[in-house]
């Protein structure tokens, strides 16, 4: 019982930091989404489980297509190119990884989310609200 009533507490949580979240932290929301999800998944590959691993994979391909979802390609440009790109690199990545059990392309993928994330946290405060998601 008291699993589900702290699991409860969570989606509660969770859904009123995302109902006040301005696009800029939805952002960085699914970056650490991402994050956790192939964190699990490579200890899950470690621990030789199937099923938890092919779940938090494909949490994390469904949090990257959202990402590149939310890019405009028309506004971002080349940056936005750029990370459509790698968004789909990323996708395939995972899609190998968990056909082949590969640890290293989760890893691989971790890192180039936490460097996009690190580079999204750069962006000055005062651009939040008025720059395109790229």
């Amino acid at each position: 019982m008291n699993n589900k009533a702290l699991s409860q507490y969570k989606s509660v949580d969770l859904n009123a930091a995302v109902a006040s979240a301005s696009p800029h932290q939805l952002i960085s929301m699914l970056f650490r989404g991402t994050l956790e999800a192939l964190a699990k998944a490579n200890g899950a590959i470690e621990r030789k489980d199937i099923q938890l691993r092919t779940t938090q994979i494909n949490k994390a391909c469904e949090i990257i297509v959202n990402l590149k979802g939310s890019l405009d390609l028309e506004k971002g440009g080349e940056v936005a190119e750029n990370l459509d790109g790698l968004y789909d690199y990323m996708l395939r990545a995972l899609i190998e990884a968990n056909r082949n059990n590969d640890i290293a392309k989760v890893k691989e993928v971790s890192g180039l989310i936490a460097e996009i994330a690190e580079g999204w946290s750069q962006i000055p405060a005062e651009e939040h609200n008025t720059t395109a998601v790229e």
